[in-house]
């Protein structure tokens, strides 16, 4: 076992980098022109290969938008649960069609994958871009099978702050009141990517908003795969996922 790795607990994957918003708070920029999606089976394979080694608590998915590709999600949704992994959680804006048998079928999919924590991102940024209708819908189905849900808003400054952007997202969090879906603590947006170009006036020159997505290199507790089979500096389409680990050097 690499010791960088000791602590090991959570497999994350960027299924793609393609999404249906367009939002001004994202921090990955603009998502234009994406089109690729991790494999799935090497995805399963590297979850197998990892639980034989690592005691894995979470495995989440999210992109992008990742029920564009929902097939990929279910299947390492589904390894996950195979094999006992806790929890098992999809990060989705719950836009990826319009057609609500369309919506009905991946939805029963993901209830069949084992999935067991949605957290779904509904704010001011998504429904500026995204229609609301279809997204409903999602939350609707996912509960009437029984698939716990939490709505995962973004916050600009605080989830207290008085602002446009803050008072909008309220006011869509009440649209769900009806579906009686828990509201989760939301994310603190931080200026990177699209926050920074889109909403730089609410930002001190000094970003006090720490990275929630940066780790510690050299105690590494979440690994996350890229939509390219990138990983710790390797990547699985050229190299084992074991071997990959084992080469970690820290940085």
């Amino acid at each position: 076992m690499n010791d960088y790795l000791r602590n090991l607990e959570k497999i994350e994957f960027v299924i793609t980098m393609a999404c249906t918003g367009k939002c001004k708070h994202c921090s990955e920029g603009d998502h234009d022109g994406f089109t690729e999606h991790i494999d799935a089976d090497a995805a399963a394979e590297s979850i197998k290969e990892i639980c034989a080694h690592y005691d894995i608590k979470t495995v989440m998915t999210f992109g992008g938008e990742p029920l564009l590709y929902p097939d990929v999600v279910c299947t390492i949704l589904k390894t996950a649960s195979d094999l006992g992994i806790e929890k098992r959680q999809l990060i989705t804006n719950g836009y990826f069609s319009n057609n609500p048998e369309r919506i009905e079928a991946v939805v029963k999919n993901l209830n069949d994958s084992g999935v067991n924590d949605i957290l779904l991102s509904v704010d001011a940024f998504h429904q500026e871009y995204i229609p609301l209708d279809p997204v409903f819908n999602f939350a609707q189905n996912a509960v009437q099978v029984g698939i716990p849900v939490r709505l995962q808003p973004a916050w600009l400054g605080s989830s207290d702050d008085l602002n446009p952007y803050n008072d909008r997202t309220r006011e869509v969090i009440q649209k769900f009141e009806p579906l009686h879906i828990s509201l989760n603590q939301g994310n603190v947006i931080f200026p990177s990517g699209n926050a920074i170009k889109y909403l730089h006036e609410y930002f001190d020159e000094k970003p006090s908003v720490p990275n929630p997505y940066e780790e510690d290199p050299k105690d590494i507790k979440t690994i996350s795969f890229d939509p390219d089979g990138g990983v710790l500096n390797g990547n699985i389409y050229k190299t084992d996922i074991l071997e990959i680990m084992e080469n970690y050097s820290g940085n």
